[in-house]
């Protein structure tokens, strides 16, 4: 059976990391927190045999504090280098963009790479600017030892989801696309012959309902390649998939207009039940857009209230 990316960082830590840190720094054994997480399908479990023919191979993140990271940051990474490079028969071969995945990091610059701020974000705006996939990126994978606990706490916290404000500001504005592009837009476009502009409009449809899907799921919406595929690990709207691969799969054709705006609207339908059940929304009206500025006077931020009911940074 094929061992899993996260499966052979694990193994891999455990053959050579752990003496590798126990042996050569001692010292500072009980600052190390170590795991995988990051960029890459492996740190999401989606990995595969087609996974393997880049960026992929045994590695694994060393965690360090900003003064341990300072100390002994350097020599950890050269000591780290220094681990076999092959290991049950798998090859890292890194190209430019996935090079320095793995390796020692401070906790800090590893947050600030992926969401800006080297821990958690200060307040609602700062959390509203950071990209869900983003987020996604710096809580997947797995720790495999912390006893310090610092990078874990961090991870903890952010894991939490969104506050309040900006769970609803993002749901709301994943409403309105919705509504805009897929239930307004796409089929004026489709009775002009707008083709290339119904692709578009059914395409901002789709990332809009798959956002909300994770939302309301309070997890937060992986890189677009896997987007798709990580709803098969939510336990809310999980049966929308297969209407929005239908929606996906329609060639945008006139003869295909009304099928694809039923199925525009019976995402919809389940999209705003679900919303209905969470008490986010309270009428049963099915065009999203009626329902946005009820959900945005429940806002209690007024830098976040007062903005357009369409805006976020995804």
């Amino acid at each position: 059976m094929r061992m899993t990316g996260l499966e052979l960082s694990k193994a891999y830590y455990e053959a050579y990391g752990k003496s590798m840190i126990h042996n050569q720094f001692p010292e500072y054994e009980k600052f190390v927190a170590v795991g995988l997480a990051g960029e890459g399908s492996e740190c999401l479990g989606f990995d595969d045999n087609i996974s393997e023919d880049h960026d992929f191979g045994p590695g694994f993140c060393i965690w360090l504090p900003e003064e341990i990271y300072k100390a002994i940051g350097a020599q950890m990474q050269q000591a780290y280098e220094g681990l076999p490079k092959t290991f049950e028969n798998k090859y890292r071969m890194e190209t430019v963009e996935g090079k320095g995945r793995t390796g020692v990091f401070s906790i800090n610059d590893f947050y600030k790479k992926y969401i800006g701020c080297s821990g958690i974000p200060r307040n609602n705006v700062e959390w509203l600017f950071i990209p869900e996939n983003s987020l996604c990126t710096v809580v997947n994978g797995k720790v495999f030892q912390d006893p310090l606990g610092e990078f874990t706490a961090i991870r903890d916290e952010l894991l939490k989801f969104y506050p309040k404000d900006i769970f609803l500001k993002k749901l709301v504005a994943r409403m309105a696309v919705m509504s805009q592009a897929g239930q307004y837009n796409y089929e004026r476009c489709m009775k002009r012959g707008e083709f290339a502009a119904a692709y578009l409009a059914c395409s901002e449809f789709v990332q809009a309902a798959v956002s909300a899907i994770y939302l309301l799921n309070r997890k937060y919406t992986p890189f677009y390649k896997w987007m798709f595929r990580g709803i098969n690990n939510v336990s809310l709207l999980k049966d929308v998939k297969g209407l929005l691969e239908q929606l996906v799969l329609l060639p945008d054709i006139s003869e295909n207009t009304a099928k694809k705006v039923q199925l525009v609207e019976e995402v919809c339908i389940k999209i705003r039940e679900e919303l209905n059940r969470q008490e986010i929304v309270r009428g049963t009206d099915n065009f999203l857009q009626n329902h946005c500025y009820d959900v945005m006077h429940s806002v209690t931020d007024p830098q976040i209230r007062n903005l357009p009911i369409i805006y976020d940074c995804k």
